[in-house]
Order: C-alpha cells, then sequence, then structure tokens
C-alpha cells in the first residue's frame, strides 16, 4: 500500500485528469505524472510534479498508480497488459482506475492485476471539468475493502464524496446509472430550450422561471448559462458522453434491461456527432433537434408544393 509521503503515479492529463492532479498536488502530494501529450504535464511540473519519460517510469517510482484514460485500449497499453511487462507494472502495486470503462472489461482486468499480485480499485467520478478544478467530484469506490479503505483519502482532494459501491464493476454501474440520468436531463433541456425558442420566447425569462421552482439544480443553472451565451466550449463532449451513453446501452442490453429514453439519446448524441458537434459540449444536441426541425419544415413545404 501507498505509504505516507510516498510518491503517487498520475497517467493521463485530459480535459479531467489535468485539473484532478493539480488538486492532488495542491493537497501536498507528490506526483509523478505521464501523458501522452507532454505538454499536458506543464501545469502539474509547475507545483512539483515529476514528469515521467514513460509509463514504465511511473510505475517504477510508485506503488499507487491513478490511470484516467480515455478507454481500456490505452489502458492495456498503458499496463502493457497484452506483453511480458504486465506483471511487473502491477505486482505489489495498487491500480486506481478513475476513467469509465465498460463494467466487464474493468471486471477482468482487477482478475488479472490481482492475479499478478496487484491490487485493484474502481473509482470512477461523476461531474465534468469545472467540479473536477473545484475538487467537487463525486467519487465511486469499488474493489476489496482493504485496499477500497488505503486509497479513500488520497480522493479527498478531487471529490467532495466518496461513495463504496462494493464489488467490481459496481462502481462503474453505478457512474453509468447517474449518466443515464444527466443525459436524460440534458436532452430533455435542450428540447425545452428549443421549444421556447420556437415560441418566440425570452430564454432569460425561460431559465429565470426554471431557477425559481422545483426543477432546478446546479445542471440547469449551468447548462442554462451556456445556452444563453451559446457557449458551446466543452464541459462534457457530445463525443465523451456518446461513448458514455453506448457503455449504459450495451449494460443495460446485457442485463435484459429496457431503455426507452436511452435510446432516445443515444440516437440524438449520434446524430449531432454526425452533424460535426463531436468535440462541442453536451449541450450541443439541440443541434440535432434544431436538424430534425428543419427537416420536418422541408417535408411540409414539400407536401405543400406537391399539392
Amino acid at each position: 500500500m501507498n505509504t505516507p509521503h510516498a510518491p503517487v503515479g498520475f497517467i493521463g492529463l485530459g480535459a479531467m485528469g489535468e485539473p484532478m492532479a493539480l488538486n492532488l498536488a495542491k493537497a501536498g502530494h507528490r506526483l509523478v505524472v505521464w501523458n501522452r501529450s507532454p505538454a499536458k504535464c506543464k501545469s502539474v511540473a509547475a507545483l512539483g510534479a515529476i514528469v515521467a519519460l514513460s509509463p514504465e517510469e511511473v510505475f517504477l517510482r510508485c506503488e499507487t498508480v491513478i490511470v484516467m484514460l480515455v478507454d481500456g485500449t490505452a489502458l492495456d497499453d498503458v499496463l502493457m497488459r497484452h506483453g511480458r511487462g504486465f506483471n511487473e507494472r502491477v505486482r505489489g502495486r495498487t491500480l486506481i482506475n478513475m476513467a469509465t470503462t465498460a463494467p466487464e472489461y474493468s471486471k477482468a482486468l482487477e482478475a488479472d492485476i490481482i492475479a499478478a499480485g496487484g491490487r485493484y480499485v474502481e473509482a470512477p467520478v461523476s461531474g465534468s471539468r469545472r467540479p473536477a478544478e473545484a475538487g467537487q467530484l463525486i467519487g465511486m469506490l469499488a474493489g476489496q475493502k482493504e485496499s477500497m479503505d488505503a486509497v479513500r483519502s488520497l480522493l479527498a482532494p478531487m471529490c467532495s464524496k466518496v461513495v463504496p459501491c462494493g464489488d467490481v464493476p459496481n462502481a462503474l454501474l453505478m457512474k453509468l446509472s447517474v449518466n443515464l440520468f444527466l443525459t436524460a436531463v440534458v436532452a430533455g433541456l435542450a428540447e425545452s430550450v428549443h421549444f421556447a425558442s420556437r415560441q418566440n420566447l425570452d430564454l432569460r425569462s425561460f431559465f429565470a422561471v426554471l431557477d425559481a421552482g422545483p426543477l432546478a439544480s446546479d445542471v440547469s443553472r449551468v447548462k442554462g448559462e451556456k445556452f444563453l451565451a451559446q457557449d458551446f466550449s466543452i464541459q462534457a463532449s457530445i463525443r465523451n458522453v456518446l461513448e458514455n451513453v453506448q457503455l449504459i446501452s450495451g449494460a443495460a442490453r446485457g442485463a435484459g434491461a429496457a431503455s426507452p429514453l436511452l435510446d432516445v439519446c443515444l440516437a440524438l448524441f449520434t446524430e449531432t456527432s454526425a452533424l460535426g458537434f463531436a468535440d462541442s459540449d453536451m449541450i450541443a444536441v439541440i443541434r440535432a433537434i434544431e436538424h430534425r426541425t428543419s427537416a420536418l419544415q422541408s417535408l411540409d413545404v414539400n407536401r405543400q408544393t406537391e399539392i
């Protein structure tokens, strides 16, 4: 287990990983970091983090390694999971997987790491870049109790709350459950904004009514500001949300669970990505709704022409 003052590894300094690592550094943790694009390491290095030249160096220097990577393929590559170096990298170490991967992938990875003499903790987080910057993410933990207990305090600078979820992959399943709700809420908000706009209503008044009532939330307020400003800069991208929706859909099918709202969201976010908004914030789902409206209008015009 990680000893006091021992360095902690952090691999993956993307939109979420960078502010998370910064909060760890600000809390006094000695970090050894690696990112595929070295430029992303500069902000953490400025706070004293050691920038490793390779993932191997991170594992050589650290007993505990946090990974915040895009998917299982990237994680397998970093771990050399299908090569000779895998056992050496994970033996005697604790791997904290904070990325959102397929639940069945995580379960299989845990088995491989334990078989190699390592420890594995599943620790996905709920929240986007703004909560990550503020250290206000919600962490979910799964794994063997001893391993979870050993790393829980390490998550404190990144998470305002940490919820134990039992065995792997329950933390990821919990994250996917929460993300289903979030996705449906944002899609519903986008449709409401579109409806209000088509009725020529003042959107500031719309959000004033929404914020004054029981449906107000941090999500409606933050996304409301973005809708009003037409600010599509990324907090959570369409690309990332679509990947999550696909994971949720797969988990739902695997459990034989009906998912009617999720199916609608999958179609809408897929359309949004195809329209060229994959790297915009998830509120860009309104573009797919607008596109459907345009298609309906064109259909009506064609019908009138035929008549």
